[in-house]
């Protein structure tokens, strides 16, 4: 969907509706907007004024510097996160607006970014509230969605469209920067498909991580779990993890990714090497550090990524020397699965009560990655 489409209020693969007014009349309505606006009995604007409305921008992923799945450009990886509440949608950004206290479903859509558009109801100048937006388009509304929370390339919006694009999904996706207490980032004792090495979450009492939260419907959910082999996926309990929304709610729960292939260590202190930052410097210190890795895909990042994403077998191989030096512990203190293997029911958003404590004023105060 693009804004174009959003501002027609009409689901991608739809019939256009009719272009609208003349642009004499447009041009009248923008004029009566500027010169006065709606106003009240005592002459004053209701809503937003202009100065507080988002620019008008271009907000596709390539204008915006989002551009480039990870997949695609293994060297990027984890590609660039969301940085604000944002919806995902046809390969565009657009802002969320908070609403403090209340659940994401009532946060609204900044979508024609200062130019009169079609809302729901047909206001020209109401921010559609998500779930009403989420509805006009036929998509499931956020209480029925998965919270599911990125440790790396999945805060890529680039990665998640390239991801549920594939598999020939709808690319609608609210995506929130989120706080969590109790959660580190490292590195999977694996090499992924693509080439690279991907990131990780351990138990880490003392980290405090400002992740982007996915919602996603139940088919994107089993595309995303479909790309994700090398995890498996566990419910993170709040009351545990910590986990502050800019709005000021606390989450009961998210789903988290965890690696099924362990942590890899930093054998200089025996610390869980960091995850999620420069693919390349990261390569490169693992090929200085082995000489069977330099052998099997050096000598450099480039030949790696090329090597191992052609070749099964190296990346096989590759696992295995990381156990052999001595790089790989498991990742204690996340929630596990059951003993029985059996998975139990996901359960969405909406089955999540938030949990809310006023001592959280200051950790929710400035949820972002910027």
């Amino acid at each position: 969907m693009t804004l174009e489409a959003l501002r027609g209020g009409r689901h991608p693969g739809t019939a256009a509706r009719p272009a609208g007014p003349e642009p004499s009349a447009r041009k009248d309505r923008k004029d009566r907007q500027d010169g006065q606006g709606r106003q009240d009995g005592q002459g004053r604007q209701d809503g937003k004024s202009r100065k507080d409305r988002s620019p008008v921008t271009d907000r596709s992923l390539a204008a915006l510097g989002l551009a480039g799945a990870p997949a695609e450009l293994p060297l990027t990886y984890p590609g660039r996160p969301v940085t604000e509440p944002a919806l995902l949608t046809g390969g565009e950004l657009l802002p969320l607006r908070v609403a403090a206290g209340a659940r994401l479903g009532a946060w609204t859509v900044v979508a024609a970014m200062d130019h009169p558009r079609s809302a729901p109801d047909g206001d020209p100048e109401e921010e559609p509230e998500l779930d009403r937006l989420l509805g006009h388009l036929g998509l499931p509304a956020a209480d029925a969605r998965y919270p599911v929370v990125a440790v790396g390339s999945n805060a890529s919006p680039a990665q998640l469209h390239h991801k549920l694009d594939g598999a020939g999904l709808s690319t609608t996706v609210p995506m929130v920067p989120v706080l969590v207490r109790g959660l580190a980032v490292g590195c999977s004792g694996h090499i992924g498909r693509h080439g690279y090495v991907a990131a990780t979450p351990y138990a880490d009492p003392a980290g405090e991580q400002a992740l982007v939260i996915s919602w996603l419907d139940g088919a994107q959910l089993a595309a995303v779990d479909a790309t994700e082999l090398n995890y498996r996926r566990v419910l993170l309990p709040g009351t545990g993890f910590p986990m502050a929304m800019p709005s000021g709610e606390r989450l009961a729960g998210a789903y988290l990714y965890v690696s099924s292939h362990g942590v890899l260590t930093d054998p200089a202190t025996g610390l869980p090497r960091p995850g999620g930052g420069d693919q390349r410097a990261l390569l490169t210190r693992l090929l200085a550090g082995s000489a069977a890795l330099r052998r099997l895909l050096g000598p450099g990042p480039e030949v790696w990524v090329a090597r191992a994403a052609a070749d099964p077998a190296a990346r096989e191989a590759g696992k295995q020397v990381f156990r052999r030096e001595g790089w790989v512990r498991t990742a204690d203190g996340l929630p596990a699965p059951p003993a029985d293997g059996a998975a139990p029911a996901d359960r969405a958003y909406g089955e999540l009560p938030p949990l809310l404590t006023e001592s959280d004023a200051a950790f929710t105060s400035s949820v972002n990655l910027t």
